[in-house]
């Protein structure tokens, strides 16, 4: 992602944390999956997926709203986007990956 498009939306997402550490959760999409609760919050053309965490948020995905509408167009699926991505075991691989990546000192 080129760094002026990560400075954009890190600039529309600055006052998001204190807001969605205040509020419920309501106007955000909601996924679950074996206990990890992620929200979804949009970003023009990006979907931002963050979850609440003790001292803040974390982010563990940002995806073009392009590329879900191709995921949504493959699957062909008369479902909401939150819904599809929730039942798709390939989303959380997704995320998932990230988490391990992100840990020092831990071999892949």
């Amino acid at each position: 992602m080129p760094k002026e498009l990560q400075l954009y939306i890190l600039g529309e997402f600055r006052g998001l944390p204190q807001e969605v550490l205040e509020t419920d959760l309501e106007k955000f999409g909601k996924m679950e999956r074996n206990g990890l609760v992620l929200h979804r919050f949009r970003i023009g053309e990006y979907r931002v997926y963050f979850e609440r965490h003790a001292l803040g948020l974390v982010v563990h995905r940002i995806l073009s709203k392009n590329t879900l509408r191709d995921f949504l167009f493959r699957s062909s699926l008369p479902m909401l986007e939150d819904e599809i991505l929730q039942e798709n075991p390939k989303f959380w691989e997704l995320i998932n990956a990230s988490k391990t990546v992100s840990q020092p000192g831990k071999s892949h």
